[in-house]
């Protein structure tokens, strides 16, 4: 039987694994985040607790998980959460991992529409919710709905909804053929899929082997196929005053501009994420 380990030897321990597989920095904050879930300690708990000894239970839990990070399995699915604009959101391989670029979309449409009161709000291609959640708690008395046409991430974004209480008005439809609503929408938004598949190589491999493939890739022979048929529903469903806004792939910026163009938008800008790529278009009919 092995020695009992306290806990700073146990995260010590902990990190050195990772660091063999993620960068130093990235190691450090798993640890941070498995300590935070399996036993509720904060950094300053774990300096007040470092040479308390650790039970069998939680360190049996604690090599579990990094086993289990070591095989590439994204922590937010571990543990079965994601925060995203200061809320935390439940997530599964259903859905996406709620990215630091959509976080930019939001503040994005945040604010721009600050001072802006009852909005109606489009979400196409929700996922989690997390968009469409965090639209509905920052704009005020705004009325937003979202829809996606996977079961799997419908059951998802109906548990943020609810333990949220955000309000979104959730339902099943398929994006790709979506009857206009004439007029309705302030916003649409959308993260549709936008990874054209020759692109996979290039791919992490705790993304490409645990995220859901139908919410990210698209045919090489169609990188935008998403985006044609939200411009067509967006140019009929938005007000005369109302805005697109979409995240984007930096690799068809040029096509996505001509395509939005030739649907009847104008004013159409492209803006950068805080890496530097184009990363987000704005559009209005």
């Amino acid at each position: 039987m092995g020695r009992i380990l306290t806990y700073g030897e146990l995260a010590t321990q902990a990190r050195s694994q990772l660091e063999s597989h993620y960068p130093p920095g990235e190691a450090r904050a798993m640890v941070r985040i498995i300590f935070e879930r399996v036993k509720g300690y904060s950094p300053t708990d774990m300096a007040v607790k470092s040479d308390e000894q650790v039970s069998d239970f939680i360190a049996d839990k604690v090599g579990s998980v990094v086993h289990r990070l070591l095989a590439d399995e994204p922590i937010q699915y571990i543990f079965g959460v994601a925060d995203f604009y200061g809320m935390e959101f439940k997530v599964s391989p259903d859905v996406l991992i709620p990215r630091p670029e959509t976080t930019e979309l939001v503040d994005i449409i945040v604010d721009e529409n600050s001072g802006r009161k009852d909005l109606t709000v489009m979400d196409l291609c929700t996922g989690s919710g997390c968009i469409a959640c965090a639209l509905a708690r920052n704009l005020p008395f705004s009325r937003v709905s979202a829809v996606d046409n996977s079961d799997g991430a419908l059951a998802v974004a109906q548990a943020n909804n609810r333990a949220l209480s955000t309000g979104v008005s959730i339902s099943k439809a398929d994006v790709l053929h979506l009857p206009a609503k004439e007029g309705q929408f302030d916003i649409i938004v959308s993260n549709p899929p936008y990874i054209a598949e020759s692109e996979k190589a290039a791919m992490e491999a705790n993304v490409l082997d645990h995220e859901p493939h139908t919410a990210l890739f698209v045919p090489d022979s169609d990188p935008l196929l998403f985006y044609k048929a939200i411009a067509e529903f967006a140019k009929a469903s938005l007000k005369p005053d109302g805005v697109l806004y979409l995240e984007i792939n930096p690799l068809y910026v040029s096509e996505l501009r001509a395509m939005l163009a030739s649907t009847g938008f104008t004013d159409i800008a492209i803006s950068r994420d805080n890496s530097g790529r184009e990363r987000f278009a704005t559009a209005r009919p």
